[in-house]
This record gives structure tokens, C-alpha cells and sequence, in this order.
């Protein structure tokens, strides 16, 4: 042994570096462990075997296995904002100055009051919870929910914000090897030599998988596969990455950790890669099963592949005395790691009857005993290994010798990693020869041309020699043992564990059986079986091979739990990323937002944007802003920042097709160089968005939207694309932010521009809702003739890099003609004025374009468009329905927004009949008046009529029905 730790071994661990020593504390103590290390070899090399407590008993709990399936291992790491709970001891590389906690025990590790409910394991089984809280009633949510919820979990969550960075990337390949072992690396290059993009992710931060530790001749082979790899420039390797989800057409989700618990490496901890593959080879490789005995879960015993992990990789002796049991071949290659670093093994249980293959072989000729047809009868040991008891595999556990030890490796055989291979459809198959579950590659995953998305290769495809290759040793079949010894008593039974961290043992699986759940899915919730960290990962073959033998069917009857993603977890910063704190939600600025900052802009929300509201004055009140913005445009000229409006590309052969389909209006006949305004409707014909359309060119549109409704209306478009009409050629773009758009307005709209210089505005150059595309102040600019105040005015749109160029030069060139920035709530009043409608005031998810009196805005020539049949419903075509009208003021009262206008009678709750509602209120500066805008029933054919507007501790406020058009009905001065 070494001075690194009472079981660090003198020599061997191709992992470490025995040069760099690094502290680190576990439960208070100061250990030190080496460069490569991870937590678990780090403790295991310091004598510190127990490292946790299962959740329902509190049973002791030591490493089980090596990698990323480990379900007791499990530490808090971490301190303040970086505490993190449940952090595999076994995948986590040691970094200096590493604080550790155990979990799930009180006050102590070694001493746990939790563990009171391991001596009432008979009165705790599988679905007790179910039974025995159910009466009398009011205790279970006084007494026995409170007492559960408590307890619920693993770990304690931080409370402290995380001081860490988390990054995403996107990637592309033409192919994704997941699995950096000698399959998946052999899988690369292949590809590579054929001049595929190859990307290939490996979970841990060394390459070859078990063929370095499993094979003499394993680290040259990976060795020159790498070098092959390396020299490829359209092959990428990335380490410490683990592929955590496959999904359809080929989008594969992995998380790659760049700085994992090291905060000083100056580096985002985490970074989350979204993948689209052309197509993905599964080398995943497979897990090794424990098996099913009394006492399995004493710290101590663990997989046989972990324990020569620890020995040949960490140079970590997990004990000094090591017994294997086994049902195949490969566990022999354990007992020879462990004679070769001078450790003792005084036996090796097999359970099959003549077990004589080349590795048993050479394990006799070491001297080593092998006893064949035999069992583990029991474990006896509380905080470790001290006594294996061995007795007849066929027989009922009758005792037939001790062994002294400190160690037991178990194999119970292995399990492909089929999950990315089923998270995506792939089917399986069940080997009985095997005992495994296969990827079944006549029905893989397949992509949109039928094709299969996922090949799986290697140990992942079942084929678990790939790492010897040629001259690896030749193996004797396993014989399944799901149950050892086969004809194990109850009260064996009631000791031997399957799911390790949720205390799920095999009479807890039988029980379930016995209940009536057949169903694995059913005896899964009901008895927690893979319900774990590792969700499974070692429990669930075992545990359904077991539900088979219980419902006397064969394996593939009782099937699969379901595989879902992520295949190991994420933590909620990485899936976050840069989408926290101020980042959540991005706070979207136009390239003209300092400018309003600095003349004291107000700001108003608008979806994600800021946009102003109005610009105060010294001393002036914002109502006092609004009015003197709007005199400024009505009777001279002021700017408005319209660059958040949403500016949607639309081309293609079907364009005009597909548009005509979105509005309501005909969209097609549209002529090049003309704007159109339009509706567009849901499927229910509900209004959800209009705007002005310009056609660019024979097929291409620019479609406006409403500020906060461009990414919805772009979502809107790509989901009929894609889901309706997928075979029409069109082709969105929402080019939102590519541009910076200035409405100039009023009457000396015209003349401002043309101090500019650099495009004929003239009214027979560019009419109303036309546009024109040329150069102002030097800058190119596209310009349209549109009007939401029914002044004169010119929307001015430019690339967005230039956008507050063009408004700097517009306010220096219009200072003597008091050019005004006006904001949002000035553009209301001045649209409420003309009666225009605005999306989100007089509508509210039921309201039609009939109710607005848009009906001219509706096509009669096209026999269809999105809402148009929900539209002649008997509900929408009710001559009752609330319609828009003009509200006047009759005492000079503004109206509050949103107050509804009673009728004559109640209703049956006794409340006054209503017949409309107030949908916009405002004082107008220009008519010295309030206005209103509202919906009330049948309203139109209701001028002069008077409505009452009752509030609750205010006089009731009367209003005359007129028309919705208050200002220039004519439109006159919409030409300046």
C-alpha cells in the first residue's frame, strides 16, 4: 500500500499522477487523494468505504459501480451558490479543495437515526404508504403527508444563488459517434476516412472505454485509432461529454462539462450542445448487472467491473480479501486484477455447473479455488464486508462454508446501453441466449425519408467481446441468475436488493406481483424500482426478470420500463444557460434606445422590447407629454420609433398562395411596389393580428405585424407550413431586427425628408400605400407610404446598424420645423382619434373582424382563408353581437378603460344585464374632448342612443353612441 492512503496501491492507476496530491474534505475531514482521481477512488484510497445512506431504510451504502450508473455514491458538493446535492462520487474528478458531504443521515454518517427504519422493514414494504395512511382520514394531511414530504428526496437543494456560467452551442455533423470507445473510435474513423463531418462525444475525460483496462494491447490500439482521428480535419473529438437525449430528425442533446467544480479555471462550468446529426452511431457501450443475494448491498460489494476499474485505472484496492461471484466468464478477468496487484482472492463463486473457459482457467492456474454450481448465501457485515457465506446455487441457501473477506465482486452479466437507441423509437429485442435486451435493428429510429437515424455498434449492439478483438480470450456462455441461490427462502429474499438507493428488494418486486401488478410500468410506481438517480440503470433488468419468474411469463411479455431523456441528469444551469437574472427574458433595445434614454424617455413594455412611452419635459406630467407630442404631429411633423414592429419575409412560388390563406384579404393580386393592410385570423376566426403587407418582387412579401405579435404571427406561419401545407414552396424569415423603421409624420412630413435628399417623395412618385426603395441622407432605405395616425407620413425603414444615423440627421435637419420624437401612448390616441382598431384593446381572443366593421377588409373572390369557416358559425353571423362604435363623454368624463355598459333586467345570478364594454378611453388633445372607443351590442345601427357605464363608488357615467371616426372622417390630410 502507498502513503496516499491506506488502500492506494504501491504501483499501477493509469489515471493518476501520483506528483500531484490534492486536499479535500469529506464531512469535515481533510483527506488528500491524486491528480485523476475521482471523489469515489479518492475515498476508497483513504479507507473511506461507507459514503452514504439509502432513502427508505438508511441502510449503509459504499460505491456499487465506477461510471455514470452508480446509485449509492452519492455526495453534496460544494459550498454557498455552488452546493449541489446528489453528485456522483464515482463520474466527479477530484479538484483541490473539494468540500463533501454525505446525504440522507442524521446527525452522522455512522450514526443515523434513520436508521431505526431498517429493524421495520416488515412494517415498510412496497407500497405501504398506499395501505396504512389511509385511515382515520384527517391524519393523512395533518400527520402523515406533512411526515412524508419531509422526507421526500435525496439531498438538501442550495438556497444560495449559483455564481457559475453555462453556455450553449449548436453543432452540425454529418454523423455523431456517442462512445469513445474502441467501437464508437473505430466507427469515426471509418466515416472520417470517407469524408463525413464526424463529431465524436466520449462521457468520460479519457478515451477507450473498458478496452485499456480489460486488454493488454487495449491502450495502443485506442492510442492509434486517436492519432488516425486527430489527423482528420473534419473530425471533431470532444471529451467529458455525455449525449443525454436523441429526439427526432436526428437532434441529439449533450452536456459537455468545460470547468465542472473548479471555479477558478475561469471557464463556463457547463456547456449544453444541441446537435443535428445526419445520422447517430450508438456505441454506448454496456453495464454490468449486479446479482440478486442476501446482503448485496453491504458497503463493499460491488460490480466486478468497478472493482478492477478501481484497481487497474485509480491504482485503489476496494479490500484486501476479495471474493468474486459470477455468472459468466468475464468476472474472471477481476480475480486476475486483483492477484496482480498482489491482492488476495480466496474464491471464486460460479454458478454455473463446469465453468472451464480460458479466463477460469487461468484463474486456477494462479492457485485461486473456483467453487462451481455455488451461491452467495449471505453477507454478513454492517459498515463492511466481513463474512461471505456460500452455499449450492440450485439449493434453498443451506450454508456450506465461510470466507473471510473485505470485498465482494459480483457479475451478474451485461446490459446494453440502449437509451439513446429507444428515446427516439428504437425497438428491442430480448436475447434469452444473451440474457439482454438488443437494439432490434430491422425496426431502428427512423428519419422523415424512412431511413434509420441510429446504428448501434459494439457493446451497445450486444457485442460484448468488440474490445478484445482478435485474440481475446474466448468465452463460455453465462447462465442467467436472476434470484441467488434459485430456491432462496422468503427471508432470504427479503435481504437481497435490487434497486440499491430506493431499498427495492426482490420480495418487494414478488409482492407486487402478488397484488396484481402486472404491468412493469405499474410495479415500477408501485414499488419505486428505477425510480432512483440512476433511473434503473442496474436495477431494472434484474427487477423485471424477477416480475416475469413472479407472473410465470417469459421476459419480453413483461418488456421495458420506458427509456427517457436525459439518459444521466442535467443541472437546471446548464439547461438555463445565459437565460437567467437579467438574461431570462433578453431585454430587446432598437439601435435608437439610447437616444430616447437620454431625453428621459418613459418607458412602456412591449412584449420584450422597451419602447417610449412619451418623452417628459422638465416639470411636465406624462399627460401633459402625450398632448404636446400630438399637437407637434398634427400640426407640424414628429418621429417615431417603429423598429420593433415585426417585418416578416415571406417567398416563394406559393407565397401568395400561402397568403392569401393567412389574411383575410386577397394578398396575391397585390402589385409589386404597393402596400395592402390585412387581417389575420385563428382557425376559431378570432382576429389575432393585422398589419400592412408590401410586395417586394413576383414572390416575395414583407409582411408587418404588431410589435408583439412578430414572433407569434412568424410561429403562427411556420406551424400551417409545416404541419398543413408542408409541400408548399414558401419560405419565412422573420427579419424583425435586421431593420431600423422611422415613421415621420405630419403634415411637414414630406418636406423634412426632402431636406434629406435622395428620393422623389413626391405624391405622384410615391402615392399612398405604395413604397419606394432608394436612398436617404446617403443611407438606402426603403420607404413606405402607410398611416396609423391620419397624418401624412412615411415610414422609413433602413438597415438596423444605421438606424439611429437616419434619426440624428432627421432631428437636426427638422429643428426649425420643431420635428417632435413622439411615443407609444401619443400614437393611441392619435389612431383612437381616427378610429383605427388596435390588436389587444378591441380585441380579446373573441372578437371577429365583422364585430370592427373590417368586413371590407375581408376578400369575397376567395373561396377560403384561416378562420373563415369558424366565421359563419350561427354565433359569429348573430346580429346581436357586440360591434365597434364611438362612446362620447356626456358630462366630460373620461370613460375608465374596460367598464361595461349595463342593460334593462338581470341575469340569473342577479347581476344587471350588460350590453357592451369600453375597449379604449383617452382625453384628446386635438378635439379638446374625451373619446372612447368600445363594443356594444349591435351598436352601429344604435347612433345617438345613450349607455350607462356604472362604477363601483363613482357616479354612473353616461355616453352617447356615435361614430368610431372622430377626426378627418374624409382622410384629407392622410395626403399632407
Amino acid at each position: 500500500m502507498s502513503d496516499n492512503g491506506p488502500f492506494r496501491l504501491s504501483r499501477g492507476g493509469r489515471l493518476i499522477d501520483r506528483a500531484y496530491p490534492l486536499p479535500f474534505r469529506f464531512d469535515g475531514r481533510h483527506l488528500r487523494g491524486l491528480r485523476g482521481d475521482t471523489l469515489a477512488s479518492a475515498l476508497l484510497a483513504s479507507g473511506q468505504l461507507m459514503m452514504g445512506r439509502s432513502f427508505k431504510y438508511h441502510r449503509p451504502r459504499g460505491p456499487l459501480a465506477s461510471g455514470a450508473e452508480e446509485p449509492n455514491a452519492l455526495l453534496g458538493l460544494g459550498q454557498g451558490g455552488r452546493f449541489e446535492p446528489n453528485q456522483r462520487a464515482t463520474t466527479t474528478a477530484l479538484v483541490a479543495g473539494m468540500v463533501t458531504t454525505s446525504q440522507n443521515c442524521w446527525p452522522s454518517l455512522n450514526v443515523d437515526v434513520g436508521a431505526v427504519n431498517n429493524w421495520l422493514y416488515r412494517f415498510l414494504p412496497a407500497g405501504f404508504y398506499y395501505k396504512t395512511f389511509i385511515h382515520p382520514r384527517p391524519f393523512w394531511k395533518h400527520v402523515f403527508e406533512p411526515v412524508i414530504r419531509r422526507s421526500a428526496g435525496l439531498g438538501k437543494a442550495p438556497t444560495e444563488a449559483d455564481p457559475d456560467s453555462y453556455e450553449q452551442a449548436y453543432a452540425h455533423a454529418d454523423l455523431v459517434v456517442v462512445g469513445g470507445g474502441i467501437a464508437g473510435l473505430l466507427a469515426a474513423r471509418d466515416a472520417g476516412r470517407q469524408g463525413k463531418t464526424v463529431t465524436v462525444l466520449e462521457q468520460n475525460p479519457h478515451w477507450g472505454g473498458r478496452t485499456p483496462t480489460d486488454h493488454a494491447d487495449g491502450q495502443s490500439r485506442i492510442d492509434a485509432a486517436l492519432a488516425d482521428l486527430r489527423a482528420m480535419p473534419n473530425v471533431t473529438l470532444r471529451r467529458n461529454t455525455m449525449a443525454t437525449g436523441l429526439y427526432d430528425h436526428g437532434y441529439l442533446i449533450a452536456r459537455e462539462a468545460l470547468a465542472d467544480h473548479d471555479p477558478n479555471a475561469g471557464l463556463p462550468r457547463q456547456r449544453l450542445w444541441r446537435i443535428r446529426a445526419g445520422h447517430v452511431v450508438v456505441a454506448s457501450g454496456a453495464l454490468e448487472r449486479p446479482l440478486s443475494f442476501a446482503g448485496n448491498d453491504v458497503p463493499g460489494v460491488m460490480l466486478a467491473s468497478a472493482v478492477r476499474d478501481f484497481i487497474a485505472d485509480y491504482a485503489v484496492a476496494p479490500g484486501r480479501r476479495i471474493v468474486v461471484v459470477t455468472n459468466n466468464d468475464d468476472a474472471y478477468r477481476t480475480a486476475l486484477a486483483a492477484l496482480d496487484a498482489g491482492l488476495e482472492v480466496p474464491a471464486v463463486i460460479d454458478a454455473r455447473a463446469n465453468p472451464s473457459g480460458a479466463l477460469p482457467q487461468a484463474v486456477r492456474a494462479r492457485g485461486i479455488r473456483i467453487l462451481s454450481a455455488s451461491a452467495i448465501a449471505g453477507v454478513k457485515g454492517g459498515q463492511g464486508v466481513q463474512v461471505v457465506q456460500v452455499c449450492s446455487h440450485v439449493g434453498a441457501g443451506q450454508v456450506s462454508e465461510t470466507i473471510e473477506a473485505d470485498c465482494v465482486a459480483m457479475s451478474g452479466g451485461w446490459s446494453p446501453v440502449v437509451h439513446l437507441w429507444s428515446h427516439c423509437g428504437g425497438k428491442l429485442n430480448w436475447s434469452d441466449a444473451q440474457a439482454m435486451f438488443l437494439p432490434d435493428t430491422s425496426r431502428p429510429p427512423t428519419g422523415d425519408d424512412g431511413a434509420a437515424m441510429a446504428t448501434p455498434v459494439g457493446a451497445a449492439a450486444g457485442d460484448l467481446l468488440v474490445a478484445g478483438a482478435t485474440g481475446a480470450e474466448p468465452e463460455q456462455p453465462l447462465l442467467p441468475v436472476w434470484v441467488m441461490p434459485v430456491n432462496a427462502t422468503k427471508a432470504m429474499k427479503f435481504k437481497m436488493w435490487l434497486d440499491f438507493q430506493n431499498d427495492v428488494k426482490v420480495s418487494d418486486v414478488e409482492l407486487a406481483a402478488q397484488e396484481g401488478y402486472a404491468s412493469v410500468e405499474h410495479t415500477k410506481r408501485y414499488t419505486t424500482l428505477g425510480m432512483a438517480t440512476d433511473q434503473g440503470k442496474v436495477s431494472n433488468i434484474n427487477g423485471l426478470a424477477v416480475l416475469s419468474a413472479a407472473l410465470k411469463q417469459p421476459i419480453p411479455q413483461t418488456g421495458t420500463t420506458t427509456f427517457r431523456p436525459p439518459y444521466t441528469p442535467l443541472t437546471l444551469g446548464t439547461i438555463a444557460a445565459e437565460a437567467r437574472g437579467d438574461l431570462f427574458q433578453p431585454l430587446r433595445k432598437t439601435p435608437m434606445h439610447g437616444w430616447h434614454q437620454a431625453k428621459g424617455a418613459h418607458w412602456e413594455p412591449v412584449g420584450h422590447w422597451r419602447r417610449p412611452y412619451c418623452y417628459p419635459q422638465a416639470g411636465e406630467t406624462h399627460a401633459a407629454a402625450v398632448a404636446r407630442e400630438i399637437r407637434a404631429v398634427r400640426g407640424g411633423v414628429g418621429t417615431l420609433d417603429a423598429s420593433t414592429l415585426g417585418k416578416i419575409v415571406v417567398k416563394g412560388p406559393d407565397a401568395g398562395r400561402f397568403l392569401d390563406m393567412i389574411y383575410t384579404g386577397m394578398m396575391s393580386t397585390l402589385p409589386v411596389g404597393k402596400c395592402r393592410y390585412g387581417l389575420i385570423c385563428n382557425e376559431n376566426g378570432f382576429l389575432i393580428d393585422d398589419g400592412v403587407a408590401a410586395r417586394l418582387s413576383e414572390d416575395t412579401w414583407l409582411v408587418h405585424t404588431t410589435t408583439g405579435g412578430a414572433d407569434r404571427m412568424h410561429a403562427h406561419m411556420e406551424d400551417w407550413l409545416q404541419c398543413e401545407w408542408w409541400d408548399w414552396k414558401v419560405y419565412t424569415a422573420n427579419v424583425t431586427e435586421q431593420w431600423a423603421q422611422v415613421a415621420v409624420v405630419g403634415p411637414q412630413a414630406r418636406n423634412l425628408l426632402e431636406r434629406l435628399g435622395g428620393m422623389d417623395l413626391s405624391p405622384e412618385a410615391l402615392p399612398f400605400m405604395g413604397w419606394a426603395e432608394g436612398q436617404i441622407a446617403g443611407i438606402p432605405a426603403r420607404i413606405y407610404r402607410i398611416s396609423f395616425s391620419g397624418e401624412l407620413s412615411f415610414e422609413v425603414a433602413v438597415p438596423a446598424g444605421r438606424g439611429l444615423e437616419l434619426w440624428e440627421k432627421l432631428h437636426a435637419a427638422g429643428a426649425d420645423l420643431g420635428v417632435t420624437p413622439y411615443g407609444t401612448e401619443a400614437m393611441h390616441v392619435m389612431r383612437a382619434e381616427k378610429g383605427f382598431i388596435m390588436i389587444g384593446d378591441e380585441t380579446d381572443g373573441t372578437v371577429i373582424p365583422q364585430d370592427l366593421g373590417l368586413n371590407w377588409a375581408i376578400s369575397k373572390k376567395k373561396s377560403d382563408y384561416i378562420g373563415k369557416r369558424a366565421q359563419e358559425r350561427s354565433h359569429m353571423t348573430d346580429p346581436l353581437r357586440w360591434k365597434l362604435v364611438g362612446l362620447e363623454s356626456l358630462d366630460g368624463r373620461m370613460l375608465p378603460d374596460g367598464v361595461y355598459a349595463v342593460d334593462e333586467g338581470v341575469n340569473p345570478n342577479g347581476q344587471r344585464n350588460l350590453q357592451g364594454r369600453v375597449t379604449s378611453t383617452y382625453i384628446s388633445p386635438t378635439l379638446g374632448t374625451p373619446i372612447a372607443m368600445g363594443l356594444v351590442r349591435h351598436g352601429p345601427d344604435r347612433m345617438g342612443e345613450v349607455l350607462e357605464f356604472p362604477v363601483a363608488g363613482a357616479e354612473t357615467y353616461k355616453a352617447r353612441i356615435v361614430d368610431p371616426v372622430f377626426y378627418d372622417k374624409e382622410g384629407s390630410r392622410a395626403n399632407g
